[in-house]
């Protein structure tokens, strides 16, 4: 992980300053902007802001709430789709979601309303007396999760309010998931994501196990037997490879490990930081890892992707982001080779040239190198080796690189099912991730449910 660059020189100044350089990315509204950007809203009929929406909130309700001054009324609206409605307000691509789907933007103001920033300002200001959702009478089940991510969290949560008990298996020492260990700093910060799990936490029947693994001190095979029903929510947790001689050299490594280490670090100071830097991908992550290294006082940052900027899965709000920190985007370039010093460390990468071709990406045969102290792979990320270590694990099917579910998110394997980056469908978003662990929770209580009326009618 992270030794692989401790060569490098330190950052930096001092605490304090770097700090202040990973304060709130969009700052939050006043109560007077909520109230006038609440009162632009046209609280469409079938509004289709509410229809793109991963995770079902009605946008229109929430926003007529805080209109009329009812912000607990806008935040309940909010939580009952939607339990992790603050993290998602801060880390949400809105701009190709609600605020896209805007009608707003289709008038002379061409100007959405800010539904990211109206839902963060809900949440915020919220003040119940208890947490707004009561447990239903128990059902008597208990129910395993594998993992404290936002799927595996929303499952437990959806799971606890309609009466059953769960356990959630985490293999890390927070839950949170990519909230807590993958997201950039200055998207959530104050230990936002901590405060946000208590705050789940409280609707009860939920316990919480750390350092459990799946293959080493934990198996489904075990937790079947015990359990009633499993809900995996591993997310994807290796860095694919560039497939490259020197990959493991010291200064090349995820982008995702450095970005753990930076949202956990007590010190900033401490961090190694790289005076040239590369990333290699062409998604948020890599824009995360980017600009958190401008932002440290890396003085040269690239961004080397191999197609055009058009076919980048970064949103081009997040391009705009890493531009404004002078991050340089490189395109059309793959990875040809890591170049090394004489002491076997990482002194930059050469690159082909690539260009589209009958509609194929296709090397042009010119390369060209960049000099860096350190480079960070962001090209995605897939199933670590958990499932394979596992006797059941190895039954689960898989489509590509990730789980296999049904309609309903249940695996191959009866009575354990999956959400969240780990299984095929979605975009590996955070409110996807909500969406899947909500629905999972709704099917495995239903089939619960159908479950119990079965033996009863056979009494």
């Amino acid at each position: 992980m992270i030794e692989s660059l401790q060569y490098l020189a330190r950052a930096g100044s001092t605490n304090d300053a770097l700090a202040a350089q990973f304060t709130d990315l969009a700052p939050p509204l006043t109560l007077r902007q909520a109230l006038i950007e609440s009162q632009r809203c046209l609280y469409c009929y079938d509004a289709p802001c509410t229809r793109v929406c991963p995770s079902d909130i009605d946008v229109a309700n929430f926003i007529g709430n805080i209109a009329q001054g009812n912000i607990n009324g806008a935040a309940q609206v909010i939580l009952r789709e939607n339990i992790l409605g603050g993290s998602c307000s801060r880390v949400c691509p809105t701009e190709i979601l609600c605020e896209q789907a805007c009608v707003r933007n289709h008038d002379a103001e061409a100007q959405p309303v800010k539904i990211g920033l109206l839902q963060r300002h809900a949440i915020d200001h919220m003040h119940f007396q208890q947490h707004p959702f009561q447990r239903a009478a128990a059902t008597g089940r208990t129910i395993a999760v594998v993992g404290a991510g936002p799927a595996g969290l929303v499952c437990a949560h959806r799971l606890a309010m309609l009466g059953n008990e769960v356990i959630i298996f985490e293999s890390l020492p927070k839950p949170g998931g990519l909230n807590e260990y993958g997201i950039a700093k200055y998207k959530l910060t104050d230990d936002y994501a901590q405060k946000e799990v208590d705050f789940l936490l409280q609707i009860g029947g939920i316990q919480l196990r750390h350092e459990q693994t799946l293959g080493d001190n934990l198996s489904l095979k075990q937790l079947a037997q015990d359990y009633d029903a499993v809900f995996l929510g591993l997310g994807l947790g290796a860095s694919r490879k560039l497939g490259l001689t020197g990959e493991d050299a010291p200064g090349l490594m995820a982008a995702v490990d450095y970005i753990s280490v930076l949202r956990q670090a007590e010190d900033l100071t401490n961090l190694p930081l790289a005076t040239r830097c590369l990333v290699i991908g062409a998604g948020n992550t890599a824009i995360d890892m980017a600009v958190q290294m401008a932002r440290l006082g890396a003085e040269e940052v690239s961004i080397v992707y191999r197609r055009g900027a058009d076919a980048m899965s970064a949103t081009g709000h997040e391009q705009d982001i890493a531009k404004a920190h002078q991050v340089r985007l490189r395109t059309w370039a793959q990875p040809q080779q890591v170049l090394l010093d004489e002491a076997g460390r990482v002194r930059g990468m050469r690159f082909e040239k690539t260009q589209m071709a009958d509609g194929k990406l296709k090397g042009t045969g010119e390369t060209f190198e960049l000099a860096a102290d350190a480079i960070f792979k962001a090209i995605g990320q897939t199933l670590d080796g958990d499932l394979d270590s596992d006797e059941v694990g190895r039954e689960i099917a898989l489509a590509g690189d990730k789980i296999r579910v049904d309609e309903h998110f249940q695996t191959c394997v009866p009575g354990i099912y999956a959400g969240g980056d780990c299984v095929q469908a979605g975009q590996d978003l955070t409110v996807q991730a909500v969406q899947h662990g909500k629905l999972a929770a709704v099917a495995m209580h239903q089939h619960l449910t159908s479950l119990n009326s079965v033996s009863k009618e056979a009494a």
